[in-house]
């Protein structure tokens, strides 16, 4: 029997369906979070063999002593695994310390981590990508770089997830302004701003990098517009994967050394001409986030493609094989509300309208308040042009 440890296996709180999957598949489930064990969910409590409760999953001794708790009482660990981007250094630490071999180790994590050091291995794959520099490579280079790309520039962490600490530049101004907060300079990057849907290639590798399962999602072009400006969120499943994508999302795959993992790869689908990059339509790798797409995209990929990626994804990791397969294929369009808006059609209206195609419908955690709203509506749709309807309808205001 596979000893999998599951690191903080109860958020996102959907992620009890990968440890349900895995005991289903023969695997002996071992989980590590901060949470009480009575506040987890009843599902989950049934996933797993045994739970080792640490105060703070941020003590990274705490946690080490959790997993030498488990080897000690189970025998060799065979994974270990968040399938969280916050998570995913601490899981290469105690993989490296603990001779665990199916997984990320720490010597090349930042390769998944660091903006900068994606693009290395973009080249090496031959994949389109805008052009960067690091901040701290000082004021005059950021110009000399604004000069090349044109402005606007966007200033992001090197280390970060979605939209968050996110800057637009504009100007030569604004980017004097910005070098003068020193305290980022370091730990930031500047990249050229590219206008087009983010398309994400979504899959899940087998152990000799090839994809068991893929799928494409389209999101808005930004998220950071929607977090600044408190805009309305939708995005969808497509039914489809466009073959340049599928191409790209494989080369990616094989660039970075990918193996055994559930991957989240962004591009962009440039909407315009753009010297050097491409042309209309076009795919320019963003960046890749070794873990599934977040919030409930696995839920709507499973509900597009009909499908059971959980079980997919556990199917890799007991069998190295995919074992189970897809029915007939759909759209999955999310819309969400903000509470700080009056809307056209009530609450009620949109659950009466789309009652034979709503597959979820719940409040937000506040956690993801800021870039998704406080009320979604998931719906299965057929054609694109449902699609577009669906949204209008929720997001239309008074």
């Amino acid at each position: 029997m596979q000893n999998f440890i599951f690191i903080s296996p109860h958020f996102p709180h959907t992620y009890w369906q990968f440890c349900q999957r895995l005991r289903q598949n023969g695997v002996r489930v071992l989980g590590i979070a901060d949470a009480p064990y009575e506040s987890l969910p009843g599902e989950l409590r049934e996933a797993l063999t045994e739970y080792y409760r640490v105060d703070s999953l941020e003590d990274y001794d705490a946690v080490y002593r959790a997993v030498a708790y488990f080897a000690f009482r189970y025998g060799r660990i065979d994974w270990i695994e968040s399938n969280n981007e916050y998570w995913l250094a601490q899981d290469a630490r105690l993989r490296t310390d603990f001779n665990v071999r199916t997984g990320i180790q720490s010597d090349n994590i930042n390769a998944i981590k660091e903006k900068s050091a994606m693009k290395r291995y973009y080249a090496l794959g031959h994949i389109p990508t805008a052009r960067q520099i690091k901040t701290d490579e000082g004021l005059e280079a950021a110009r000399q770089f604004a000069q090349q790309t044109g402005f606007p520039l966007i200033a992001k962490p090197d280390v970060g997830v979605g939209a968050s600490g996110t800057y637009k530049i504009h100007d030569e101004r604004e980017l004097s302004d910005f070098y003068e907060r020193a305290t980022l300079l370091p730990h930031y990057v500047l990249e050229e701003f590219i206008t087009g849907e983010i398309c994400s290639y979504d899959a899940v590798i087998d152990t000799q990098g090839e994809p068991l399962f893929e799928s494409m999602t389209v999101w808005p072009p930004s998220i950071m517009d929607i977090v600044n400006k408190r805009l309305d969120l939708s995005y969808y499943v497509d039914k489809d994967m466009p073959e340049p994508l599928r191409t790209l999302g494989r080369r990616t795959v094989k660039a970075f050394g990918v193996v055994s993992r559930f991957v989240h790869l962004e591009f962009f689908r440039l909407d315009c001409d753009r010297r050097g990059l491409g042309r209309r339509g076009d795919f320019v790798a963003l960046e890749v986030n070794m873990r599934p797409a977040g919030g409930y995209t696995p839920d709507m990929i499973n509900y597009a493609h009909s499908t059971d990626v959980y079980k997919i994804w556990a199917d890799m990791v007991a069998f190295g094989e995919r074992r189970t397969e897809e029915g007939e294929q759909y759209y999955c369009a999310f819309a969400s509300r903000r509470d700080m808006y009056r809307y056209r059609y009530s609450h009620e209206e949109v659950l009466s309208r789309y009652s034979a195609d709503m597959v979820m419908c719940e409040r937000m955690p506040d956690l993801f308040e800021a870039a998704m709203g406080q009320q979604m509506y998931t719906a299965r749709l057929k054609t694109m042009a449902d699609v577009q309807n669906f949204i209008n309808f929720v997001h239309e205001k008074q």
